[in-house]
């Protein structure tokens, strides 16, 4: 299936549309791969990345393998799709496959914000930052919705406690308005793990908002 979901995302960006993707376990980030691979290919050249995640996704493989759901953003480096000087993770928090596991965007050039580092405080003033790093070149947003607190998003396969509220991530995606957004996608909820559709409904509204930021649209207050 990821195949065919990758197909439509390229054929979307030949047009010159937008692709927006939702999806369960991250390497349906495949598909986005493609589209990316296209805008390095075909427009852009390498992409700035705006990654929210508990989980920096840059193994080199898990369990043997190369292509799942915490390889992707490695798998973009090494194919040269990332602009490396414009990629920022937030939220990385827990549990992970190696003590260095929050330090490995770093050595690749990445600013890294852990979890920590967001408590007790709003955003705006880190996209502000964020904003000035992405500049005016084409940016791709990526919002795994196990960075937000599993008290409010525990429909997940990944749960970390210590997550961002929902209002930061509305910060986050609102934070974006400006930037020349290029993509996006918001992954890993499931559904079998949700309670009372709290995890399904809040990632419908980030969706909802990431179209609010698009270039391009209007803005009411």
């Amino acid at each position: 299936m990821s195949c065919n979901l990758g197909g439509r995302f390229v054929g979307v960006g030949q047009v010159g549309h937008f692709g927006e993707q939702a999806g369960g376990p991250f390497f349906d980030t495949a598909p986005s791969r493609d589209y990316l691979a296209l805008l390095l290919q075909d427009k852009y050249g390498p992409v700035g990345l705006i990654h929210v995640d508990a989980h920096p996704d840059l193994q080199d493989e898990v369990l043997g393998s190369k292509i799942c759901h915490g390889t992707p953003f490695k798998r973009a480096y090494d194919e040269g799709l990332l602009d490396c000087s414009r990629v920022i993770q937030i939220g990385l928090n827990g549990t992970g496959y190696s003590s260095d596991d929050c330090d490995l965007g770093r050595s690749l050039g990445f600013r890294v914000v852990k979890a920590q580092e967001c408590w007790y405080k709003s955003l705006e003033p880190l996209m502000a930052e964020v904003r000035q790093q992405m500049g005016e070149g084409p940016v791709y947003l990526s919002f795994d919705i196990d960075a937000i607190d599993p008290s409010f998003c525990p429909g997940t396969g990944s749960p970390e406690v210590g997550g961002l509220t929902t209002i930061q991530a509305l910060e986050l995606i609102r934070g974006c308005r400006g930037l020349n957004l290029v993509g996006c996608d918001l992954v890993e909820v499931s559904p079998p793990y949700d309670v009372a559709a709290m995890t399904a409904v809040t990632g419908a509204h980030l969706l909802f908002e990431m179209l609010c930021v698009l270039p391009g649209t209007q803005r009411q207050d």
